[in-house]
């Protein structure tokens, strides 16, 4: 057998045109990458996994393609070979997929003939070399072999003996227990008796037999019969779904052994060495590597460090990165030229980069100064319970400790063990999995019924589409109301999924929820009460309360939206995309929307944004706003190419799926507000009447939430205020307008009737203001836990926590800390809403205390203690944290 010869290597960049090329000259239309954040349309991943995953709605036949023929190279990133990436020469988390797909157009034959026709004129391989493998059939399915692929395979001039019979845990997709499915056929390259022996075979576990494109015949429908046992039925039409990983084509074509030698991973795995203070392992560069390109792919596509979902994945890898980079004596700062040269490398084929390089470079400098202090506290910790295991002669961490250094102080599990095990200890892994499920369970038993009742009606809604077989047409942002058709209907309970034909009601979708309203028959005595409007890709189905008589289907009614509702909803939509212009206009252009709700009573707004926002920046933001409002500009909704709404710096929504043809919705001349929006909006700003802040929160990690009225709302909520401030007035015995005034001089009374000079003049030395701007979030509650210098005493130290208590939300606590003359003091502050959930100022205190060699006490809500040993003052500060967790989690468990 002769070695693999190829005509030509090829850059990543070659190869990638070199495939979508060559499917474009057969009549397949180009998309481009879509998001690495999934349509919100599509809940069963957090993240895109595979080429086909964003064209799921095409082969379900719920939204129409622009071509049959279709050809993409696919960012996806899948969390399952985290671990194993440095481990092994080719495991990613991050990596494009090359695939031609066909939607009810071209089968098996043109497949084959195209998949071996580019193997050898594209990427130059001896026909020789290239070996098949095809399904070898399945008995519970009643399937034989899949001779439609062996006599193509065999048409195009392979040998039989180079096709290679595999079961069905390897030949055989399906992505669950039903639905769409197929046999596939995989092609692999035969890299000689260097790699392997004479006996090595594709579909083995070797390294001689290298499988680069995979192709998957989807034409089946996969259920079960009365027993459970598997049944397939034919599809309506055949589809192709085929995968060639752009990495893995790389390291065949460029010769090399592993992806880390690729031309895109070179140069990051130079940097690494040049960055690294000592000979760097080649674990940790292939770590830094994999993860650099994944975490700025990720921060490109709206993704922000966080505690949950996504946001955890991407501060996982982050987090990974920084401790191998600190493990191999990197400086600090080292993770943003990663990002740097990440943009600079893959920045041509992924504009969006370039395009998004200020964010990335902010998240990526914040995350790695952020986990500096979390890794040095972390890691001093860990030591702590290393020393306890070997004093109690353990053989290993257990799972609670290494549960609550991930939990309470956002020290990853995987730097727990990576630590452990350089210190010859095993970790509880069973244990500490167990744990996060339990802690996963609690949070999911809040919302599982809704969330189940919800993807039920999504469900049917989308099974009434298929059988309707026929699209509704939106009429909404023309009308009203609507005379049209039934055309299709299924009882849901005590409730109808309606399939109107042409049908005014917006689904919900965008963060707007659905236009309610009623559907009335146009002869008879028959009516329904809308309900919900459920969005099916392209389609709709709407859910009615019957009120009287019946619907049927042909009948012909009248389908009318609340009108009120939907003038409400449409000025908080509108004020929405204001609000988010003058975000950006006053914070900066990282922020970008993380989620909303725009409904006919308010408005609320995700986005990313890493710290509290100042009173004085909400009240520049509200101004800007309401400047806007009086301005009247004009609200268009403009149809155009998606290609020109980029170039005319539209915003569009991460996560959301756009076509060649986009709706775009400009506000004035543009200059300020253009977003990508399938949404309801005023026809002007003057429309909107008002705009008023009610409040700016936390929503979780590095995400901050505002929630706003307009219009009639807003009007009532300041006549509210005016009583207010009336009745405070009349309480002071003052005219409203010298109002501030006078709640300036009665503070200034209360403090000098409770405080002494001297206590004053210590509690003002510390910097108030950023001590509240550190509180973090545990549980929905702002924790301050910090080490003070020049407070004084703990007279001292009260005041200041009183004064920071102010500054904090309603479910507050602040522990505060100082050492003078050799003493330890404590004091601890809490919330009157937070000691409802079990959080006791005496007891957080005696916790930090006992670490401290002291001990306190005091009331639930403000207590203090002392000390002896001040070396200790930050340990008893994080004992006191730990505390304030440890009751919230409980809180949290009793709750669920």
């Amino acid at each position: 057998m002769r070695h693999n010869r190829r005509v030509m290597a090829k850059t990543t960049a070659e190869i990638r045109e070199t495939f979508l090329g060559f499917f474009e000259a057969h009549d397949h239309k180009r998309l481009p990458s879509a998001s690495l954040v999934p349509s919100a349309y599509d809940p069963s991943v957090l993240l895109t996994t595979a080429g086909m995953h964003p064209l799921v709605p095409y082969f379900r036949g719920e939204e129409t393609p622009p071509r049959p023929r279709l050809t993409t190279v696919q960012k996806c990133f899948r969390t399952t070979d985290i671990d194993n990436v440095g481990n092994t020469a080719r495991h990613l988390t991050f990596f494009e997929m090359l695939g031609n797909f066909s939607i009810g157009d071209y089968f098996k034959q043109e497949a084959v003939e195209w998949a071996w026709e580019l193997s050898q004129t594209g990427f130059g391989f001896n026909p020789d070399d290239i070996w098949i493998t095809v399904f070898a059939g399945d008995e519970e399915l009643g399937l034989g072999p899949d001779e439609e692929a062996i006599e193509a395979w065999l048409s195009v001039g392979v040998p039989r003996e180079r096709i290679v019979l595999c079961p069905r845990s390897e030949n055989f997709w399906q992505a669950g227990d039903n639905g769409p499915c197929g046999p596939c056929s995989e092609l692999y390259i035969d890299r000689g008796l260097d790699f392997g022996s004479e006996d090595d075979l594709p579909g083995g576990e070797n390294e001689r037999f290298l499988e680069y494109w995979n192709l998957v015949f989807t034409q089946y429908d996969l259920g079960k019969d009365e027993q459970g046992r598997p049944t397939l039925a034919p599809l309506p039409a055949n589809n192709i779904d085929t995968g060639l990983g752009l990495e893995r084509m790389a390291v065949i074509q460029q010769g090399v052994e592993t992806v880390f030698e690729t031309d895109t991973f070179a140069p990051l795995m130079a940097l690494g060495r040049r960055l690294a203070s000592e000979d760097p392992d080649e674990r940790a560069l292939r770590i830094l590597s994999d993860h650099a390109r994944a975490m700025t792919f990720l921060i490109a596509d709206g993704v922000v460090p966080s505690n949950e979902d996504r946001g955890y994945i991407l501060r996982r890898i982050m987090r990974r990165a920084i401790q191998q980079g600190n493990r191999i004596g990197m400086q600090h700062g080292f993770l943003p030229a990663f990002a740097e040269q990440v943009i600079e490398i893959m920045g041509g084929a992924y504009p969006e980069l370039e395009r998004e390089r200020d964010p990335i470079m902010r998240w990526v400098r914040s995350e790695e100064e952020g986990f500096g202090r979390t890794l040095e506290q972390g890691t001093k910790l860990l030591e702590e319970v290393i020393e306890r295991s070997r004093r109690s002669s353990r053989p290993g961490i257990p799972a609670i400790d290494a549960f609550k250094l991930h939990d309470t102080y956002g020290f990853p599990f995987e730097v727990t063990r990576e630590l452990a095990l350089e210190q010859g200890l095993e970790v509880d892994t069973t244990g500490f999995d167990a744990l996060m499920e339990q802690q996963r369970a609690r949070a999911r038993a809040g919302g599982r019924a809704e969330a189940t009742a919800a993807g039920g009606v999504r469900e049917q809604a989308r099974a009434l589409s298929r059988t309707a077989g026929f699209e509704t047409d939106f009429t909404g942002y023309e009308t009203l109301e609507q005379h049209t058709t039934i055309g299709a209907l299924q009882p849901d309970g005590e409730r109808l999924l309606v399939k109107l034909a042409e049908s005014p009601f917006y689904a919900t979708g965008g963060g707007q929820i659905a236009d309610g309203g009623t559907i009335e028959c146009e002869v008879g005595d028959c009516a329904s009460r809308v309900v919900d409007v459920v969005r099916v890709g392209d389609d709709q189905a709407v859910v009615v309360e019957l009120q009287r008589g019946e619907l049927q289907p042909g009948e012909r009614v009248v389908a009318r939206v609340d009108r009120a509702a939907r003038t409400a909803t449409a000025a908080n939509h509108t004020a929405t995309h204001l609000l988010h212009a003058a975000l950006r206009e006053r914070l900066g252009t990282h922020v970008r929307q993380a989620g909303s709700y725009v409904g006919p009573d308010k408005l609320r707004f995700d986005f990313s944004h890493g710290e509290r926002i100042s009173a004085e920046d909400l009240q520049a933001i509200e101004d800007r706003v309401n400047e806007w409002v009086l301005r009247n500009d004009q609200v268009r909704p403009i149809t155009t190419t998606l290609e020109e709404a980029r170039a005319l710096g539209a915003m569009a929504l991460f996560g959301e799926k756009y076509g060649d043809v986009v709706r775009m919705v400009q506000i004035g001349d543009g200059t300020y507000s253009r977003e990508l929006c399938g949404g309801t909006h005023v026809r002007s700003t003057a429309e909107i009447g008002v705009f008023k802040l009610l409040g700016e929160s936390s929503s979780a990690a590095n995400v901050r939430r505002i929630e706003a009225i307009t219009g009639p709302a807003a009007v009532a909520e300041l006549r509210a205020n005016d009583a207010k401030a009336r009745a405070a007035a009349a309480l002071l015995k003052c005219a409203v307008e010298r109002l501030p005034e006078a709640v300036l001089e009665l503070r200034d009374c209360a403090r000098q009737a409770a405080k002494a000079s001297s206590a004053d003049s210590a509690a003002t030395a510390v910097d108030v203001d950023a001590l509240a701007a550190a509180a973090t979030q545990i549980a929905g509650a702002d924790v301050v836990a910090e080490v003070v210098s020049g407070a004084g005493g703990a007279k001292q130290l009260m005041d200041v926590a009183d004064r920071i208590k102010g500054r904090l939300g309603e479910q507050s606590a602040t522990v505060l800390g100082a050492a003078v003359d050799g003493r330890v003091h404590l004091v601890a502050a809490v919330s009157p809403p937070l000691v409802a959930r079990g959080v006791k100022a005496g007891a957080v205190v005696k916790a930090a205390a006992a670490v401290a060699g002291g001990g306190g006490g005091g009331r639930d809500t403000m207590a203090q203690a002392g000390g002896r040993d001040p070396d200790k003052l930050p340990e008893a500060i994080a004992a006191a944290r730990a505390a304030i967790a440890d009751a919230l989690a409980a809180d949290r468990q009793h709750d669920g």
